[in-house]
């Protein structure tokens, strides 16, 4: 103990847990930045036992990590992260890395649709990720045919000779990764799910991001304000399908934060924009989410479709080129993604990215 306390500090977490976090929902404290600091080093070094780390885990889910704690986990992160910066500034796209289980991952497609309009994109994922261990963003480029277990260097020149890049979360962030056992055991989310869609490998201006109510799109903009690592300089959030990062249709509602300003919201209706779908014309095979995906992508990317999904990949390409501020409204958007998608340029970008 005498060992650890040297190497770490004063606040092992079985002490944070009995003075600090464990106490209940009702009388748990806060911890200050140096605390959740310390425990987090502790947690990456493999230093707490399974049941303690396990307790910290559900204590700090049960009484809600406030902004100063979440910045702290995520610059001890950062701290690790292996980054590779491309010479665009694309749009860091964090979706949840334990994926979707009903609707299409619309992200791929969207994301090349944005980056043949102009608008480079950044995604980022693990494979099978605690707890859902769904498919995500690295399941759907699989299945398209694009590389994915890329180092950080190749994500970054994918990003520019494409336009658009994936980077793969055991290659640069491997401190999260080795959780992975861990993380598994809980049987449920811990802060680890929320602080790794925030990593931004490749150091971007611009987050997009997912949220369930406002008032953690709030959390998330305080904890990027917070953070000394993650220097973003406009945070875009909505509330997606399954938590992940594609708008929902119907009413969505939209939060945004530029640097010098205050957060702002706002909220998009599809039907405003002509798009008369439910959240059911966008369901898949639950048994092979992104097997549909890719289907999906490709034929979208082709032309070949004009359903909701075609509108639905159009409408998140234009939210990607809006949080980047390459246009103005969602309408021009709108217009450039159908533009890309009628000219072939789309789908000449998926060629680019399977032959990468």
């Amino acid at each position: 103990m005498a060992e650890a306390t040297q190497q770490f500090g004063e606040w092992p977490l079985k002490r944070l847990m009995t003075e600090v976090v464990g106490s209940g929902t009702k009388s748990a404290e806060d911890m200050t930045r140096a605390q959740a600091t310390e425990a987090f080093e502790r947690i990456l070094a493999g230093e707490p036992d399974p049941t303690t780390l396990g307790a910290f885990w559900l204590a700090n889910r049960w009484k809600h990590n406030v902004p100063e704690e979440l910045s702290a986990y995520a610059d001890v992160m950062c701290e690790r992260v292996e980054y590779a910066e491309p010479d665009a500034d694309p749009v860091d796209c964090g979706a949840n890395y334990d994926g979707k289980g009903e609707t299409a991952i619309l992200g791929p497609a969207a994301g090349i649709v944005a980056a043949a309009a102009g608008t480079p994109v950044v995604a980022h994922s693990g494979d099978r990720v605690p707890t859902q261990k769904q498919d995500a963003y690295k399941h759907v480029l699989d299945d398209l045919g694009v590389r994915t277990e890329l180092q950080p260097s190749e994500s970054a020149d994918m990003v520019d000779e494409t336009g658009f890049g994936f980077y793969y979360q055991p290659a640069f962030n491997p401190a999260i990764h080795d959780l992975w056992e861990r993380r598994d055991q809980m049987g449920v989310r811990t802060f680890v799910n929320t602080i790794e869609t925030i990593a931004n490998p490749a150091n971007t201006d611009v987050h997009l991001g997912s949220f369930y109510h406002l008032a953690f799109a709030k959390k998330m903009i305080d904890t990027f304000r917070g953070s000394e690592r993650l220097d973003v300089s406009r945070v875009v959030m909505f509330q997606g399908m399954e938590g992940y990062d594609d708008i929902r249709p119907g009413y969505t509602k939209v939060a945004e934060w530029s640097e010098g300003s205050e957060l702002d919201d706002f909220e998009i209706e599809t039907a405003e924009y002509g798009m008369d779908m439910e959240t059911e014309d966008l369901e898949v095979n639950p048994d092979d989410v992104a097997g549909d995906s890719a289907t999906i992508t490709r034929e979208v990317l082709a032309g070949d479709r004009e359903d909701a999904f075609a509108d639905a990949i159009a409408l998140n390409a234009a939210v990607r080129m809006y949080a980047r501020e390459d246009v103005e409204t969602l309408d021009a958007g709108l217009a450039e993604a159908r533009a890309v998608i009628a000219d072939g340029s789309a789908e000449a970008v998926l060629e680019d990215l399977q032959a990468f």
